[in-house]
């Protein structure tokens, strides 16, 4: 038993030292010969060893190619900022590349709106807790008291801002003052309110959001017993974007569950809440390891 653990706690170590020396590059960029090669072979120049590589071209004659890299630091011969510079001015700018370099070990501050349902939220903390979400998350932000106790039992600082129609502006530039230099991307983990565009603007591709349906259809209050009503086969919940479009941002993750007319609504809400959960965990992991491009109103996912 003591073997077992000693190693199990080994390999911990192991796994977040070698997370500490990773770094990411997001690619996207016209298709075209070479660009994989003048990629790799830029980072073997600079002592990074390639770890994971993931492609994808919408068109190899003419269209546009996505790209994503891990890989290892602990030898670089330059610093973060001059590779950074460097790659811009040697391989981004003669591929015309729309590109992002990131650390692992800076790991994101993720801050969370919700209103009364606490099933994601708990989901969230727990997996960061557990450290499967590898995030900082400074604040709970809600327009409603209630989950105060639950969110602080994780040390985690807790938000009461008030939302009504008359004050709708002010608990908005509330909630940004509060988040302001704390949160590099929003979750809203079934906030119950809608964000003006003017808010959204503060987090462009930054605000993921757990719908409690299968976009596009039954969107609205209680999307369960619509469904119930017109004897679905299927259930879903889908994560995505925000835009000032409701509920039209760029698609993440989706998951469904088969149902009959066996299942009564309390059962759909239920089956749907386990949805919500895994699928908001999943878009949540995969923005923080910058495992996703935007492209347009659709988003190529490396998974």
């Amino acid at each position: 038993m003591t073997t077992s653990r000693t190693a199990g706690l080994h390999h911990l170590a192991l796994m977040t030292t070698q997370f500490e020396t990773t770094a990411r590059l997001l690619i996207t960029c016209p298709d075209r010969p070479g660009i994989v090669s003048a990629v790799t072979t830029f980072l073997y120049h600079h002592g990074a060893n390639v770890t994971e590589l993931d492609q994808y071209s919408t068109d190899p004659t003419g269209g546009r190619f996505f790209m994503r890299l891990e890989f290892q630091t602990p030898h670089l011969d330059v610093s973060r900022a001059t590779l950074k510079q460097s790659f811009g001015d040697v391989v981004g700018q003669r591929f015309e590349m729309d590109w992002r370099l990131s650390f692992a070990a800076d790991k994101p501050r993720m801050g969370v709106l919700v209103s009364k349902h606490d099933h994601a939220l708990m989901d969230l903390l727990w997996r960061w807790q557990r450290g499967e979400l590898r995030v900082d998350i400074p604040l709970v932000i809600s327009n409603h008291p209630d989950l105060r106790e639950a969110v602080e039992r994780f040390g985690v600082r807790f938000e009461h801002v008030p939302v009504e129609a008359a004050t709708h502006a002010e608990s908005e530039a509330r909630m940004l003052a509060l988040m302001e230099g704390q949160a590099d991307f929003v979750v809203l983990a079934r906030y119950m309110r809608i964000l003006s565009t003017g808010f959204v603007s503060h987090y462009p591709q930054r605000i993921i959001n757990i719908h409690h349906s299968f976009l596009p259809a039954f969107i609205g209050a209680d999307p369960y017993k619509q469904a119930y009503e017109r004897g679905v086969k299927l259930i879903g919940a889908t994560a995505h974007y925000v835009t000032s479009e409701l509920d039209q941002g760029p698609i993440i993750e989706q998951d469904t569950a088969r149902v009959s007319h066996r299942h009564a609504v309390s059962e759909l809400r239920h089956l749907g809440r386990d949805l919500e959960r895994q699928v908001l965990a999943r878009a949540v992991r995969w923005h923080a390891e910058d495992r996703i491009i935007v492209d347009g109103n659709k988003t190529i996912v490396f998974a």
